[in-house]
């Protein structure tokens, strides 16, 4: 409560000497909000006190209708009391709701953090990628320490927890150590279940973790601004560095990401100290961090795999090739982010570079042979399935000559001889191209091959004449030199 003679003083200030509302707040040593109930006062309102207005009739509805729906915009209450006969303005009808719904802000505590004690952890979407016949998501795995701003930025195909790790371990060895709490909203891949502060943590975060010995602090529930540092990271680095970037392929992408985060995020000033720069301070909290362990945490995904009837195990929307041998037998699979491996026990018998296209086949061409030598009645025994397994667009091409009047059988025999002669690779490419320039016959693939061999300077390879078993018994017979002697003389004599 103030005296009556203050009151009077700042409804003279405010109406008399139009003094704003901060400055006779300054000179009376009150509150602003004082100063705007002492304005707003009964006691000094002239004119009658309960004024009608044109929303009046209407009160009734638009309570019980805020009471049910508190967050109803006034342009949809404005539309709703129109066609009920309401024949005010909307910004008549605003003043009335303001009254009755007041605006209420939620206060915050600024933040305030110790060097190396916390850092903060979100994945950021960024669209879709045609990576080959697949669309992939694009997502930045983001973190940075409460205390400097240091960031680490990566980004994935995806955001299974995989990803998510291997987010944490590069974050923790490029700052060469681990801060004391990391805080996270309520993803699946952190949390299971929650009940009020009872919280079930993923197996594998706990491990994350116990390894490198750090508390991890889901967010209260709906409480997404407890985060607000890293939010503002993803916010800066849509607009700072991923608009109108163009790149090639992922690792490029993430090689740009770190160059601009040394080069333009840590060279920026550090907001609550504006003498220095991220960079700098962040130096200051490294020493602070929690020091590694002597390994780093194994993020790889780990499933257990059977092959069907072929020697594929399919993951990740491709196949990848298995020796003929495993085929049938329980296997464990181990994906990275560059490698699939196959293992038999503690055995590794596969090994291929991971694809994130789709519907692709990967195969070691040792497999194939392996299949090709060791099953009489495999795809590969008749010469048909022989020649799908060494030219993959071999039944492209087959059927395409088919239509044109072929023999499919005689076609087949003639590429296998190339094969034999020119190797899979050559004969393959020139399959591509008879196809591209629609000539699908054995005499443009003898062309195509004879033309990439003159151009290479390439000598065909000898016969193998194991694989030619008619040849064998193929003689010339010896002429008698007398005869060409022959042929000279009668030369001669014309002379």
């Amino acid at each position: 409560m103030i005296l009556p003679e203050v009151k009077i003083k700042i409804r003279r200030f405010f109406f008399a000497e139009h003094w704003k509302i901060g400055t006779i707040a300054q000179q009376l040593g009150v509150h602003p909000d004082t100063v705007r109930n002492a304005i707003d006062s009964e006691t000094f309102r002239c004119g009658p006190r309960d004024r009608k207005t044109l929303a009046e009739p209407f009160m009734s509805f638009i309570n019980e209708t805020l009471q049910e729906y508190p967050r109803l915009t006034v342009t949809r209450l404005f539309e709703m009391v129109r066609q009920r006969g309401y024949q005010g303005s909307v910004r008549q009808l605003s003043r009335v709701i303001r009254t009755i719904r007041p605006t209420k802000r939620e206060a915050f505590l600024q933040l305030q953090t110790f060097p190396g004690e916390q850092a903060q952890a979100d994945w950021a979407s960024f669209g879709t990628l045609k990576v080959g016949h697949a669309k992939r998501r694009l997502s930045c795995f983001v973190m940075t320490l409460s205390y400097s701003r240091a960031l680490w930025l990566e980004f994935f195909f995806d955001q299974r927890l995989e990803s998510l790790l291997l987010g944490h371990v590069h974050a923790f060895s490029d700052w060469g150590g681990v801060p004391r709490s990391i805080l996270y909203d309520n993803m699946r891949s952190i949390v299971l279940e929650r009940m009020g502060d009872l919280i079930h943590f993923h197996p594998r975060i706990l491990e994350l973790a116990g390894h490198y010995h750090f508390a991890p602090l889901p967010c209260n529930v709906r409480r997404g601004n407890e985060k607000g540092r890293v939010e503002r990271a993803i916010r800066y680095i849509r607009e700072s560095f991923f608009s109108a970037r163009s790149f090639n392929t992922l690792s490029d992408l993430n090689r740009q990401a770190l160059k601009w985060r040394d080069e333009i995020a840590y060279q920026r000033k550090h907001p609550d100290y504006s003498d220095q720069i991220v960079k700098d301070v962040f130096l200051q909290e490294q020493p602070r961090l929690l020091q590694l362990p002597a390994h780093p945490m194994e993020t790889d995904l780990i499933k257990p795999v059977r092959s069907g009837k072929t020697i594929y195990i399919r993951f990740d929307g491709n196949d990848y090739s298995i020796p003929p041998e495993a085929v049938g037998r329980q296997l464990t699979l181990v994906a990275g982010p560059s490698l699939v491996r196959l293992l038999d026990g503690s055995i590794e018998i596969a090994r291929h570079a991971r694809s994130y296209d789709s519907r692709q086949k990967i195969s070691d061409r040792t497999h194939i042979e392996a299949l090709l030598a060791g099953k009489k009645k495999a795809l590969a025994a008749t010469a048909t399935g022989r020649l799908n397994i060494l030219i993959p667009q071999a039944g492209h091409f087959l059927e395409t000559a088919f239509q044109r009047g072929e023999s499919v059988a005689r076609l087949t025999k003639q590429l296998l001889i190339l094969v034999d002669l020119y190797g899979p690779e050559e004969v393959n490419a020139a399959v591509a191209e008879a196809l591209q320039k629609a000539t699908p016959s054995v005499s443009s693939i003898n062309y195509i091959l004879s033309r990439r061999h003159r151009d290479r300077r390439r000598k065909l390879p000898p016969v193998d004449l194991s694989r030619h078993p008619h040849l064998a018994d193929l003689a010339v017979p010896t002429h008698k030199l007398e005869d060409y002697d022959e042929l000279t003389d009668n030369d001669d004599d014309k002379q």
